[in-house]
């Protein structure tokens, strides 16, 4: 479920727990209930994000032994680590040299992107995402097996578009690849 449907839902339980209240509410303009259950949405969205963050930090970690691996691997270095707005089972790497997405709570699935192979990275926002400050990144590369992977409902998806941006451009340079494009 996307965060704008998850916002919606929420949104609806609300004015429903308002009338089966019984609590009389027509003194308030409707602008303004509208925009107060809005901001309450919001809000729970955001505390349930803060609660799945420290779940998620208990239950879905590197451990030890593979954060170890990726830091002495030819000095690879964690440049960002977060998960997606409100999920448990989907998690998010950047280091010096891949991209690492891991999925799956119990079982875990772990997809690498090479940054010397990504061709591409673009970003994408919805004004519900805009406000809670969350949106999509896409990274294209040449990896055979999914050239396309998508960062979904990142937070601070401008500063994340910019780390895995230089990110990039410094594994190109570490491995002397260079690109010329013809026009």
């Amino acid at each position: 479920m996307s965060v704008s449907e998850t916002r919606a839902n929420l949104n609806a339980r609300i004015w429903q727990a308002i009338v089966q209240s019984g609590v009389d509410v027509s003194a308030i303009p409707q602008a303004e209930m509208n925009k107060l259950v809005g901001d309450i949405a919001d809000n729970v969205l955001l505390m349930m994000d803060d609660v799945l963050e420290q779940v998620s930090g208990e239950i879905v970690t590197l451990g030890p032994s593979s954060e170890d691996a990726l830091q002495d691997s030819d000095q690879e270095r964690v440049l960002w680590e977060g998960r997606p707005f409100l999920s448990l089972i989907e998690h998010y790497w950047v280091t010096s040299d891949r991209i690492r997405i891991t999925r799956g709570l119990l079982g875990k699935d772990r997809e690498d992107v090479e940054l010397v192979r990504v061709q591409d990275i673009d970003q994408k926002q919805g004004i519900a995402e805009r406000a809670m400050n969350i949106g999509d990144i896409f990274v294209r590369s040449h990896d055979p097996s999914d050239p396309q992977v998508v960062l979904r409902n990142v937070a601070d998806p401008l500063e994340v578009h910019e780390i895995i941006r230089r990110a990039v451009l410094e594994a190109r340079k570490k491995h002397r690849l260079y690109y010329r494009e013809e026009m």
